[in-house]
């Protein structure tokens, strides 16, 4: 019977998680974003990644809870404190089911 309500309850801990595609612009390459939004996401428990793009942005696919998200995309508005945050789009997706937080090259 316990195992029961373990694993129901591991099952609604998938369904509470989701995933925010952040699109961030500015001036945040080359200023350690990428390394301060991974540590900021490990520090908040979140899974996913971050990239930087061809054009000059940097695009973040951050899977977790809605509340480690909303603050997760609060800091992604601010930046690390170097360089400067133009714009921040984040749009809501499914889960991928990512394991850990990586910095992809």
């Amino acid at each position: 019977m316990l195992s029961f309500f373990t694993k129901r309850k591991k099952s609604r801990q998938v369904e509470e998680r989701t995933l925010y595609r952040i699109h961030v612009t500015g001036l945040v390459q080359g200023v350690g974003f990428r390394w301060s939004a991974a540590r900021e996401a490990w520090k908040l428990g979140i899974t996913g990644y971050v990239k930087n793009m061809p054009d000059g942005s940097v695009y973040l696919e951050a899977e977790g809870s809605r509340e480690q998200l909303d603050e997760f995309a609060g800091w992604c508005r601010r930046g690390p404190g170097m360089g400067f945050v133009d714009h921040t789009e984040v749009t809501e997706a499914t889960p991928a089911g990512y394991s850990e937080f990586r910095i992809e090259h």
